[in-house]
């Protein structure tokens, strides 16, 4: 379990108990805590002043802020790269040269956490080159970090020797339309690409969206299955469980280990645009979309259709 330090409520019963003139361990135990660290509280305090809840929350949390470097932020730093920000130079120009020239200064990220916490130049943006659009919105549903990795899947999967591996992902609306989104798969070596839709992105939709599409096909055709880490694909277990599917997860930031999936994600953007409110797209409408992509000669096929690859493993199952 990993270490907390003591709250007030426990620093005022450590103090009711200390009066009462109960050991080190026996408070311990009451509070459930290690007996060490009760003692190292209790050591702080000098022999000739009793335990005093409060007291020893102040001297915390002057510990604590004295342990917090200060950093290299200083008010000289400061309006030096204001003026070079100013003069329109961006934040990588600004260290590059300061360090070409001697001069002691921190890394251009830095300089760009400075400018978005509004360090500098009061946050306004507008001095950088492209006005803190490029800026990613901080993720908000989470992750998770249990389950197989992509490194434990089977080599054949990555050479798409055999049928019935797939890649999974979300395809969601624009930011503030809705929560409608999109459940998207593909068979990697057939390509065949279909998606369901989903009133939200949750790990409950995802795993009635996969079960819709999963019970579309024959038996054997969902073997393994790709996905990202976001926290929608947390209900694989149940996945695994229901469908005997065997669930993998790409490493954090390598997109391009479910490069097919990303693709086809693409194609679809063709007919639904970034900024789409996927809530009001129907079934038919994407049935329409997913048709004309599957049937689409594909090089990598040579020049088969997904459509007409996916039907031949089909043949073979039966």
């Amino acid at each position: 379990m990993s270490y907390r330090h003591l709250s007030i409520i426990e620093r005022s019963k450590l103090e009711v108990l200390h009066r009462q003139g109960r050991s080190s361990r026996a408070i311990a135990k009451e509070l459930g805590r290690h007996p060490s660290t009760i003692c190292r509280e209790l050591d702080r305090v000098t022999s000739s002043h009793p335990y005093q809840a409060e007291q020893a929350q102040n001297a915390y949390e002057e510990r604590r802020k004295a342990s917090v470097s200060p950093g290299n932020w200083s008010d000289a730093l400061a309006a030096s790269l204001e003026e070079k920000l100013e003069a329109t130079w961006s934040p990588e120009q600004i260290t590059e040269r300061f360090r070409i020239e001697g001069q002691d200064a921190v890394s251009f990220k830095t300089i760009y956490r400075w400018i978005y916490a509004g360090r500098l130049v009061r946050g306004v943006l507008q001095v950088l080159r492209h006005k803190g659009k490029r800026q990613k919105p901080a993720e908000t549903r989470g992750k998770f970090a249990i389950g197989r990795t992509i490194s434990d899947r089977p080599k054949e999967v990555r050479s798409r020797e055999t049928f019935g591996h797939w890649e999974l992902d979300t395809v969601v609306s624009g930011r503030g339309k809705s929560k409608g989104c999109v459940a998207t798969l593909i068979e990697r070596k057939t390509r065949l690409y279909t998606a369901v839709l989903m009133p939200d992105r949750t790990a409950l939709s995802m795993e009635i969206a996969l079960g819709v599409a999963i019970s579309q096909y024959p038996t054997g055709t969902f073997l393994t299955a790709t996905a990202d880490r976001g926290k929608e694909f947390a209900c694989y277990a149940h996945l695994e469980t229901t469908h005997n599917l065997h669930v993998y997860f790409a490493d954090p930031y390598s997109s391009w280990q479910r490069g097919s999936n990303e693709n086809a994600n693409g194609l679809l953007r063709e007919f639904f645009p970034k900024g789409t409110d996927l809530a009001r797209v129907n079934d038919d409408d994407l049935a329409h979309s997913l048709d004309l992509i599957n049937h689409r000669p594909r090089k990598c096929l040579g020049w088969k259709t997904p459509h007409e690859s996916f039907a031949e493993e089909l043949s073979h199952l039966i």
